[in-house]
């Protein structure tokens, strides 16, 4: 693969940036004509029964407003923090015979951080759905 040349670089032959600029402008020209076309022709009727929410065909009663509990977005946070740990992993497993036995011990420490902070959660009560738990 040889470099492209300045002179190549605004040739539409070549790729390049004017290849992609172009290509861009119109892909939003095409969503652009789209919608237009969308808006010309579709119905424009305002009713009462069109302004209504629709629920899966169920009229809403109340508010949608709901109090979830706080232990489903802790779930969700320590979902979040593990999940992104298996990212890593996985990455380090990718190239594990490049990095010797530095990216081993690296790797190590870092998954007993992840040990540590996740026997933390578990003295506090973190994954603990009890109330006696809380109070912590």
């Amino acid at each position: 693969m040889q470099p492209i040349s300045d002179g190549a670089m605004l040739s539409p032959w070549e790729p390049g940036i004017f290849s992609l600029v172009l290509f861009g402008l119109l892909v939003l020209a095409f969503i652009g004509f789209q919608l237009f076309i969308a808006h010309w022709v579709g119905e424009k009727k305002e009713s009462r029964e069109k302004s209504r929410v629709y629920e899966s065909g169920v009229i809403p009663t109340g508010t949608a407003r709901l109090p979830l509990p706080v232990p489903f977005y802790m779930v969700a946070i320590f979902f979040l923090l593990f999940d992104v740990e298996g990212v890593f992993i996985f990455a380090w497993a990718v190239v594990f015979r490049e990095l010797g036995w530095t990216g081993w011990l690296q790797m190590a420490f870092f998954i007993i951080v992840l040990l540590v902070g996740l026997a933390y959660i578990w003295v506090k009560g973190g994954l603990d759905w009890r109330e006696s738990h809380r109070s912590k």
